[in-house]
């Protein structure tokens, strides 16, 4: 056979166009599609093989991304009302309601060129119930407010510029006091002083003093800040990396929207004096596709920083050069895990990888990688600045620093605060949550995130930090989500396993069928048809996701479900026939 019949279609200027603008960089494939997209309102099989062709791809490698990413879509939608079915939104809307309720309603109340679809958590927990409408935030917006949100009505953000009684602030010091926009306000209120700082010590000094201060990360694990970097800035290989992730997608949190909503400059910074201290010359800002407005006014803030030669060459005549990226994603709650989350960034689906090796050794390129969360830049800036023994006295517990919480559900004054560790639920909720609502007598907590543990009176008492997980209540992020006597343990934790179950990345067996299966389970136990032996099945799942699952977003899925067993079996038992 010969290829005389072959017929080579030429490829499509625009897209070709659109490739170029990217400089054919096959690391930018998400962002070549989702241009694509954004052009034609929606994606097709010819322009994803054109934007293969042009990136110099395989075709089924950007059709894996296309069908893996939830803002991206082979369907034309014109106008895009994503409504949130996460578990703060639903306990918001009705507790009887199930998600496919709420978007039927939103569907029959909107009109003209608009597509209604659900989402997973927006990160809009503090202005819940939320919406995102094309790439826009709104909230508190219910069914009755569909009309207004489609004609411009976007709600009101959540005012932290007041401290509650009881608050320690630190990255939260400037919220109010500074426009978040304004380089010249960062800089008149001592922002960029840590990194003036740390460029007058060595990056040994530098690494030393994060060291001794004792800084855990606050993604949830609690590592060590310092020995992440201590590993990076060992390796011999270079070019070393950083990234910073703001893949904020799980359920409950929302502190680093806040803190890049209030502060930018206070991250901006963090990631330089990272870079300095572990010897890497670039950083990425990951950041979840749902937070356009916060992508924006980072990219400002890198300008400006840049303007002020606080980034880029030969930062303030130290010799010491580094840049920082924003990269977005485009819907995927797997990506905040740290392996995917490269994966994503180096132009690919966001499933994770084995490890070892892990990412400080083998991480972005193959080269040594530090990930950290944006608190945990955040905290940096103020130990170069204040000293690590500073640090540690703003806590009176055995953990040092101070913590984002954030009290949600049945409490008279939700939201974020600053405050040391050790705290107690019980303190979290009457000192700092202002009480339970009139009405209200407390129920059950879930804590730490939608992967925390569930948690009942017992437990009201106990002091709260990494460690504490192994007495029963977690810290995770730092999110509770407090609920009273209205709520269903069953039909919460249902909700939970639903957004496991949606964003499960399907790479491996006992996640991808064991959340779909224990969701199946819940559905029914939460309409009172629960059947004999559901109860032993759920638990034989959530030991079969916790020790085989392939990543952490499996093996966490046991938690919630175990603690609301332990805690509520009763409750269970009743949902069985």
């Amino acid at each position: 056979m010969t290829n005389k019949h072959i017929i080579h279609k030429p490829i499509a200027p625009e897209i070709r166009n659109i490739a170029l603008k990217h400089g054919n960089d096959r690391e930018a494939a998400l962002e070549v599609l989702k241009e694509i997209q954004t052009h034609h309102s929606a994606l097709t099989v010819d322009s994803v093989t054109d934007a293969a062709r042009s990136l110099k791809l395989p075709p089924h490698r950007l059709y894996g991304m296309a069908t893996f990413y939830s803002m991206l879509s082979f369907e034309e939608r014109g106008k895009i009302l994503r409504v949130c079915d996460g578990p703060v939104c639903w306990l918001k809307r009705a507790t009887t309601d199930d998600g496919r309720q709420t978007i039927d309603k939103w569907s029959s109340m909107v009109h003209g060129p608009w597509s209604v679809e659900r989402t997973s958590c927006l990160g809009l927990c503090d202005r819940a119930p939320a919406v995102l409408v094309n790439d826009e935030q709104a909230g508190p917006a219910d069914v009755d407010d569909a009309q207004k949100v489609c004609e411009g009505w976007r709600g009101a953000p959540t005012d932290y510029s007041q401290p509650r009684k009881g608050e320690v602030r630190v990255m939260t010091a400037l919220i109010g006091k500074i426009d978040p926009d304004s380089i010249e306000d960062s800089l008149a209120n001592g922002v960029y002083d840590g990194l003036k700082n740390a460029l007058r010590k060595t990056p040994e000094e530098t690494l030393a003093e994060v060291e001794a201060s004792g800084l855990q990360g606050r993604g949830g694990a609690g590592f060590p800040v310092g020995r992440k970097w201590r590993f990076v800035a060992s390796e011999k290989r270079t070019p070393r990396y950083l990234i910073c992730n703001a893949d904020e997608s799980e359920p409950l949190i929302f502190k680093d929207r806040v803190l890049i909503d209030t502060n930018p400059h206070q991250l901006i910074e963090g990631i330089a004096i990272g870079g300095y201290a572990s010897g890497a010359s670039e950083a990425w800002i990951y950041i979840r596709g749902e937070y356009e407005y916060q992508a924006r006014r980072l990219e400002n803030a890198i300008a400006q920083a840049k303007s002020k030669n606080l980034l880029g060459e030969n930062i303030l005549g130290s010799g010491f050069s580094f840049d920082i990226h924003v990269h977005r994603g485009a819907g995927a709650y797997i990506c905040g895990e740290e392996t995917a989350l490269i994966e994503s960034l180096e132009g690919k689906r966001g499933e994770p990888r084995p490890r070892p090796p892990y990412p400080p050794q083998y991480g972005f390129r193959g080269q040594p990688t530090a990930v950290n969360n944006v608190e945990s830049f955040c905290a940096v800036p103020h130990i170069l600045k204040n000293g690590a023994e500073w640090w540690k006295s703003l806590s009176g517990y055995k953990t040092p620093g101070t913590k984002l919480y954030m009290a949600l559900g049945h409490v008279k004054n939700p939201g974020l605060f600053e405050a040391p560790f050790g705290l107690t639920l019980r303190q979290i909720i009457e000192d700092f949550g202002g009480g339970m609502l009139d009405g209200s007598t407390f129920k059950f907590a879930l804590c730490g995130g939608a992967a925390g543990m569930v948690v009942d009176e017992s437990l009201l008492d106990v002091p709260i930090d990494y460690a504490s997980a192994q007495q029963g209540i977690s810290l995770g992020a730092g999110a509770f989500l407090v609920c009273d006597q209205s709520v269903s343990v069953v039909a919460m934790l249902r909700e939970l396993l639903h957004f496991f179950a949606a964003e499960s990345c399907g790479k491996c067996t006992p996640c991808r069928v064991g959340t779909w299966r224990s969701l199946e389970i819940l559905n029914r136990m939460a309409e009172g048809k629960g059947q004999p032996g559901d109860v032993d099945e759920l638990k034989s799942l959530a030991d079969l996701m916790q020790d085989s699952s392939f990543c952490g977003l499996g093996q966490s899925v046991g938690i919630p479900m175990k603690s609301a067993m332990e805690h509520f079996g009763s409750e269970f038992e009743k949902a069985v026939k």
